[in-house]
């Protein structure tokens, strides 16, 4: 049995050429620390947090629940002279006007024509403070066409 195995030898690879590290320069002198929490709270107070603000104490209505991405704009109707909005939330439909809230972000439909439905929406931007935003949802086209 040892005649046998003596001429068995396990083969090793070579090791890889390791490389030298470089190590690169990283200057953050000048540039604004991300973790540091006084650095956001000078910059919500700078910002002053005026100019618009959303009523926190209204009742929310029932289609507030929805992100706005979800809510289908599928058609319009005329009543007394005023243009009512039909949205489709998870396949249940809503009648809506101008004036009625919608979407997670304090969204008030501000017009309503026969393709599309607009919306001003209230955003807090990185400093606190509270943006207008328009967003529009499109009349969608009937599914299977």
């Amino acid at each position: 049995m040892k005649d046998e195995t003596r001429d068995f030898r396990g083969k090793i690879a070579p090791l890889p050429q390791v490389r030298s590290y470089e190590p690169v320069p990283y200057d953050a002198a000048g540039l604004v620390d991300p973790f540091r929490p006084a650095k956001m709270l000078a910059e919500q107070k700078q910002g002053g947090g005026g100019g618009v603000q959303p009523d926190l104490n209204r009742p929310k209505e029932p289609l507030e629940s929805y992100p706005l991405e979800s809510i289908k704009y599928v058609g319009s109707l005329t009543k007394n002279r005023q243009t009512h909005g039909i949205v489709m939330v998870d396949s249940a439909l809503h009648q809506v006007r101008a004036g009625s809230y919608m979407g997670q972000n304090f969204g008030i439909i501000t017009k309503i024509s026969e393709t599309e439905m607009s919306l001003r929406e209230l955003v807090q931007d990185p400093a606190g403070d509270w943006v207008e935003r328009t967003s529009t949802l499109l009349l969608q086209a009937k599914e299977g066409k």
